[in-house]
């Protein structure tokens, strides 16, 4: 369910209540879905450490690394500037972390988003008490439906070196960037073709096979991924209202001024009253727009269930009434 900034509740349709040509477009929207979908990855690779492990162990070429434990959608806060949420944010045994994210779009793997979330990680990972030296080695991965560096390679490694003598740096932050686009013989290639498969019996690997056939095949998996697009609409329908009343005032006012002109003297009066409309309505479709915001942040983080109510509090500026309220909502 989403809750909108004027406090209508949208309901979230479950197995039941979609009707049988929704399912099966459902259906064929899922059938036609792969690993390089982000919000299938996420999915699939929901809270799984067991996974992401298989994929860093393969993309990485170490056998021995262990994942201790794996999150998607793991939220980093900046109060100052852009937040990130990271596909899938994972610690190993050794205390490394690891950020694997999906592209598809070739501007969202850019080189500074990626210096970017390197920055986020350790800025989160550090504790005002910490010394520099224990920040640990960082780890960001893209894996990109296309050759984003360029240079017809499978992998690219970016690490800090020193120009002149060309030593590496050494400062633990590491950028990996996979192009999904080339897939050949070597273990990776084959990962890469699995990541670009859509028939789960295609699959290279049964790790991979197993968990997409689930949401593919099993009546289970099937029923949970549509009850997962009924909540992507209801958010979409909540956000293109936001955007179809932004535009319905802008047209409203275009259309105003061009019928004011057409009136000689009654222009003034149109524009300013729409002006004095405008400017004294403003000030509430920010706070609207900010509630709505702040509503739909606070629903992901209580359905991740890894904060507590009073940072939920602080993050969104929410009440612990209305978390609470929300918590109530999805719950039931």
């Amino acid at each position: 369910m989403v809750l909108t900034d004027s406090g209508t509740v949208i309901r979230l349709a479950d197995s039941n209540s979609v009707s049988d040509a929704l399912r099966a477009k459902y259906i064929d929207k899922i059938k036609r879905l792969k690993l390089l979908d982000d919000d299938f990855f996420r999915v699939c690779f929901q809270d799984d450490k067991e996974g992401a492990q298989f994929i860093l162990r393969i993309i990485l070429d170490k056998d021995d690394l262990t994942v201790i434990e794996s999150r998607t959608q793991y939220s980093i806060k900046n109060l100052r500037g852009h937040s990130v949420i990271l596909d899938v944010f994972a610690t190993d045994s050794s205390g490394k972390h690891y950020d694997i994210e999906i592209q598809r779009a070739d501007k969202g793997a850019s080189p500074k988003r990626a210096r970017y979330i390197s920055s986020l990680i350790g800025a989160n990972i550090l504790n005002a008490a910490d010394a520099y030296e224990s920040l640990p080695e960082c780890y960001v991965i893209f894996i990109t439906e296309n050759d984003v560096i360029g240079d017809g390679r499978l992998i690219y490694h970016i690490d800090r070196t020193i120009a002149e003598s060309g030593q590496p740096f050494g400062d633990g932050s590491h950028i990996i960037y996979v192009n999904a686009a080339c897939r050949d013989d070597s273990a990776l290639g084959k990962l890469m073709q699995d990541f670009n498969c859509t028939v789960p019996g295609n699959m290279h690997y049964p790790a991979l096979r197993q968990r997409t056939s689930y949401f593919k095949d099993d009546d289970k998996g099937v029923k949970q991924m549509c009850e997962i697009w009924e909540e992507i609409k209801a958010e979409g329908f909540v956000e293109g209202q936001a955007v179809g009343l932004a535009k319905g005032k802008a047209e409203g006012l275009a259309q105003g001024k061009a019928e004011g002109k057409a009136e000689g003297r009654a222009e003034g009066k149109a524009e300013g009253l729409a002006k004095g409309l405008a400017e004294g309505r403003a000030e509430e479709r920010a706070k609207a727009l900010a509630r709505e915001k702040a509503t739909k942040n606070a629903i992901r983080m209580i359905k991740r269930g890894n904060l507590t109510v009073e940072e939920i509090m602080e993050y969104t500026n929410l009440t612990e009434e209305e978390i609470n309220e929300l918590a109530e909502l999805i719950a039931g």
